[in-house]
């Protein structure tokens, strides 16, 4: 099996058919690897497919393959791709690194003047963050919106989070500033 194998797109309504079963895996993944994760809805992420804010990779065959959303934060000052999960019978064949590199595309194609950002704990998406130009912040750098961090609640490592003041916890911050990437464009044009 290779990445050729699998259809990586924006999801529309047409793919809410794959919405429990997406939900159940990020559950599923999340508890097996013993990490934190904001546990969403069925209903949340079909909603998401309908505003046009999500990637779904679909194999040849028309199985659910991975997914990943995007959410807004601070009025479209911040954007989040949230959710990366990639169905274990189809993992170790690049799949991850494609959808999350759509969906940064995607968000550059919504939200062009917005913050891109995530939090996790897995290494693999560390790595491929910041392979997209993603660079680790602290979370004071991250969106303050209040309704961003309620979605912290479901995790497992909520208490940490919160006995910190929500300056850090066991994920990693990393963000991608289009600012910041424009002023880096400007400097090595300079060279």
């Amino acid at each position: 099996m290779t990445i050729s194998d699998f259809l990586i797109i924006p999801a529309t309504a047409e793919h809410v058919i794959h919405a429990e079963a997406i939900c159940k895996e990020m559950f599923e993944s999340a508890k097996a690897r013993g990490t934190g994760i904001a546990r969403r809805k069925p209903e949340y992420v079909a909603k998401k497919m309908e505003e046009g804010k999500a990637v779904i990779a679909l194999h040849k065959d028309g199985r659910w393959a991975g997914f990943c959303y995007i959410e807004t934060w601070s009025h479209g000052e911040y954007v989040a791709n949230s959710g990366l999960i990639v169905n274990p019978e189809f993992r170790k064949v690049g799949l991850a690194k494609a959808i999350k590199k759509r969906i940064f595309e995607l968000s550059r194609e919504k939200y062009p003047k917005a913050k891109i950002f995530g939090l996790t704990t897995g290494l693999a998406v560390m790595k491929i963050n910041s392979e997209l130009g993603y660079e680790p912040v602290t979370y004071s750098e991250l969106t303050q919106d209040e309704e961003f961090w309620k979605g912290c609640q479901s995790c497992i490592n909520y208490d940490i989070l919160m006995s910190k003041d929500r300056k850090n916890c066991m994920c990693t911050a990393m963000l991608w500033d289009p600012e910041e990437k424009a002023k880096e464009l400007q400097e090595k044009d300079k060279t």
